[in-house]
């Protein structure tokens, strides 16, 4: 299959090289030439299939073309060594929880695929990667323990100082090997920034080959549609077969993207929600038409803290750029600090249920705004301790218990490299390597 460029003034690539170079030479994003249906006999019978067996067929419709039937299983069924449970909260609301993986966060799934992708795809070959990564939180440390160890591979993480959490910060600052975090001064999005400008410096890619392992890569945010059909499966086990309402916690909107595909390859999904925290630059839009990015706000969901989200382009590619479109699809909510306080309390003390920052904007969402007979289902998209000082004071009450995985990063010592938030520093840094 074929990869075109959103911006569309390049020529399509394979999917190999959508893979290693990222982000297309116009600066777009990659799309696959074409998203292929499942039957309806599959939807029929997805309740019967693990979360590997339902991985494997979609993966196929994407990658099956360019990777050996063998090899795609593989790469799978190593990825999801772990479940994406769905889990009752209230009547008619479950979570789908994204947080069993090795760093208890959603990005494990896109994180460990496209590391393993990446490996088929270099194998046997003497060419050295730079894997460049921005993060708000949890795709550093996805992207970082996916990669860790993989020969040919150094991963270069970028993070705003000062503004993950110290969980969030440890699990990849710890890791060294090929690993490497650089601090830098200012926010996710002049992380995202760098890496961007990275990939369109001409004397950078004349020196190294570079990709980046955010959810502009293609093997980054299509595996993330898995766990859309896993959810799906697990509720027609509980007798739930159409109404579905998904709420997605949305930052860089790769997630709810991914949700998109997933609905256009046959999944019945009625409609999905966009739950935005302060930084609402989407639902601005999905009020007005006018997608007006600005500078990102720090908040106590701090994943979400994005003020130029980087999929929105392929969400405009993919309804042709129709607001009209676009709302049929989805719905936008936004809410406060004090609101996600709130929730994420009530939520505890109603029905015994956790929720970290993140997912609680998807319950809201779904609190609100659904209707007779629909059935909801919010992304909960990390575990409540890697935010557990904030949830700590929110739920007034002793510690969250720390996982054993969780644990065993607090023990490392932090390593990285401080950097301002200027392009030339970056590229200098990145030239001495």
């Amino acid at each position: 299959m074929k990869y075109y460029s959103t911006n569309k003034s390049v020529s399509e690539v394979s999917l190999k090289d959508a893979v290693t170079k990222g982000l297309a030479d116009d600066k777009g994003l990659y799309m696959p030439e074409r998203i292929e249906k499942l039957p309806d006999s599959f939807f029929e019978n997805i309740h019967k299939l693990s979360f590997q067996e339902i991985s494997f067929e979609v993966a196929k419709k994407f990658f099956g073309e360019d990777v050996p039937e063998a090899d795609l299983k593989e790469i799978v069924y190593d990825t999801l060594n772990f479940d994406c449970p769905v889990v009752h909260v209230n009547d008619n609301i479950y979570s789908l929880e994204l947080f069993h993986g090795p760093t208890l966060a959603f990005k494990d799934v896109g994180g460990r695929f496209m590391a393993r992708l990446l490996g088929y795809f270099l194998k046997g070959n003497k060419e050295h990667v730079n894997v460049l990564v921005a993060t708000s939180g949890d795709t550093g440390s996805a992207v970082a323990n996916g990669f860790l160890g993989v020969d040919g591979i150094h991963v270069y993480v970028l993070y705003p100082k000062g503004k993950v959490s110290e969980i969030q910060e440890k699990q990849f600052t710890t890791l060294g090997q090929n690993i490497t975090a650089i601090e830098i001064d200012g926010t996710f999005d002049d992380c995202q920034k760098l890496v961007k400008t990275a990939f369109l410096d001409k004397e950078l890619k004349s020196s190294l080959t570079l990709t980046s392992a955010n959810s502009i890569n293609v093997a980054r945010f299509l595996p993330q549609a898995f766990y859309y059909f896993n959810a799906y499966a697990r509720l027609r086990e509980k007798g739930v077969t159409e109404d579905i309402v998904v709420s997605v916690p949305s930052g860089n909107f790769g997630n709810l993207t991914a949700g998109l595909f997933a609905k256009q390859m046959g999944l019945p999904i009625k409609r999905f929600i966009a739950a935005n925290n302060e930084n609402d630059i989407v639902y601005n839009y999905l009020k007005t038409g006018n997608y007006e990015p600005r500078a990102s706000v720090a908040t106590i969901a701090n994943a979400m803290d994005v003020g130029d989200p980087s999929n929105f382009a392929r969400i405009l590619d993919l309804y042709e750029h129709s607001h009209n479109a676009i709302k049929r699809e989805m719905k936008g909510f936004r809410y406060s600090d004090a609101e996600i306080r709130d929730v994420v309390k009530e939520v505890y003390n109603k029905y015994a249920y956790l929720p970290d920052p993140h997912g609680a904007t998807g319950y809201k969402a779904l609190e609100e705004d659904l209707l007779d007979g629909e059935i909801g289902v919010f992304l909960e998209t990390a575990h409540p301790a890697k935010f557990t000082e904030t949830v700590e004071k929110i739920i007034g009450e002793g510690k969250v218990p720390l996982p054993d995985k969780l644990a065993e990063f607090m023990k490392g010592e932090k390593l990285s490299i401080p950097l301002s938030k200027e392009f030339d520093d970056f590229k200098a840094f990145l030239l001495t390597k």
